[in-house]
C-alpha cells in the first residue's frame, strides 16, 4: 500500500499565503461544511468515486475532513484505484485548522 503524504495546517496556510497553486478538497458532508469551512471544494466522501474528474492530477491536492480520518481513506482509495500521486492529507483536519490557524472557526 502506498504511503499517504501529509501536510500540516501551518504548511497549508503558508501555501495559501505564498499563492502556491493547489486544490483543496473537503470530503465532509454538506451539513458539516455549512458549520465551518476553509473554502475547499466540497466532494463528500460518498460522492468521490462519481466525481473523480473534478480532482486535479497536475498540482498538489490537499484533502481534508474534520480530523483527518475520512480524508486519509479517500486518499488511499484514489491512490490505489486511480493512480493519484499528488495527494496530501491535511493532518488533523478542520479541527487542527480551528485550533492553530483560525480560532473563530466553529468546530461542532
Amino acid at each position: 500500500m502506498s504511503q499517504i503524504k501529509e501536510i500540516t495546517v501551518q504548511e497549508l496556510k503558508a501555501m495559501r499565503e505564498s499563492k502556491q497553486e493547489h486544490q483543496l478538497i473537503d470530503v465532509r458532508e454538506e451539513s458539516e461544511a455549512e458549520v465551518a469551512s476553509i473554502n475547499g471544494t466540497l466532494i463528500p466522501m460518498g460522492e468521490v468515486p462519481d466525481r473523480i474528474n473534478e480532482i486535479r492530477k497536475d498540482i498538489p491536492v490537499i484533502v481534508h475532513c474534520r480530523s483527518g480520518a475520512r480524508s486519509s481513506s479517500v486518499i488511499q482509495y484514489l491512490q490505489a484505484n486511480h493512480n493519484f500521486t499528488n495527494l496530501f492529507n491535511l493532518k488533523g483536519g478542520i479541527l487542527a485548522w480551528a485550533g492553530e490557524i483560525d480560532h473563530t472557526l466553529p468546530t461542532s
